[in-house]
């Protein structure tokens, strides 16, 4: 049995601010306002703003959940300062600290950091959570439920640690994606059909993904299952496996990105 949801706020409705709210719809939507200055249509379920000086005075969210880029939150969160005395703002802008977002709502102001991954789409997302100073308990169980309506909810101790959580999981679709791109060019340079190529990438990746959510076995020793000694696979891991290819390949890549979720911090 679904429980209605307490009044939201939610800034931003794009891509993973819309599979959230999809997800709160499936666990009983209650009062909701988005303010969204692109939405193209109206949103089901939800009263759609322009701008935030059109929320009605005695609008009091339980939660602000802030999905806008990153880059537009000097601009953006200043107007939601005054919800600051009952609300938990939930962010899901990647860097953005819970002391800058407190710079601009208000020192006392409730923050809770998030970074989730577009599998929350169809409910598969894996989010990660830091509570700033001042979260109560009721919001961190508020904050942890309207994240799990997408997926799985992990919370770390440190901040710090978003940074490359940001780099691992936030943007780990985008590089299992880019396998089944690669996957599929490769197999079209061996002759395969493209549609096949298509398919067999796509159901390849998929695939491989349930079993290793359905299996106890961790992936090192699920990749040996697949490896035969003196066989094809292994052949093909030889290349890959070097200290040259995807190991520091990978590495690299996270560093990069971590890096990056750093600077964005502002």
């Amino acid at each position: 049995m679904t429980e209605t949801l307490p009044p939201l706020l939610l800034i931003g409705c794009g891509k993973m601010g819309g599979a959230m709210l999809a997800g709160w719809r499936e666990r009983g939507l209650g009062e909701t306002i988005i303010v969204d200055p692109f939405a193209s249509a109206p949103i089901a379920g939800a009263t759609l703003l322009r701008d935030p000086a059109e929320i009605p005075p005695g609008f009091a969210p339980a939660a602000v959940i802030l999905a806008t880029k990153p880059q537009e939150a000097p601009a953006t969160l200043p107007a939601y300062a005054r919800f600051g005395g009952g609300a938990v703002f939930v962010s899901i802008m990647a860097g953005k600290t819970v002391g800058f977002m407190q710079g601009l709502l208000g020192a006392g102001a409730a923050v809770v950091r998030a970074m989730p991954n577009t599998p929350a789409a169809v409910r598969q997302g894996f989010t990660v959570a830091f509570a700033g100073p001042g979260v109560s308990a009721a919001q961190r169980r508020l904050a942890d439920t309207l994240l799990a309506a997408t997926g799985e909810v992990d919370w770390v101790d440190q901040e710090g640690l978003l940074d490359p959580v940001t780099a691992v999981s936030g943007g780990g679709p985008a590089y299992v994606f880019l396998l089944a791109e690669l996957l599929e060019a490769a197999a079209v340079e061996q002759g395969i059909p493209a549609e096949l190529a298509r398919r067999m990438a796509r159901a390849t990746v998929a695939g491989s993904g349930a079993l290793l959510a359905a299996s106890p076995e961790d992936a090192a020793q699920l990749r040996k299952n697949v490896t035969s000694p003196k066989g094809t696979t292994e052949r093909a891991l030889a290349v890959l496996m070097a200290e040259a290819a995807w190991p520091r390949a990978i590495s690299e890549a996270i560093a990069a990105a971590t890096a990056r979720s750093r600077e964005l911090a502002g």
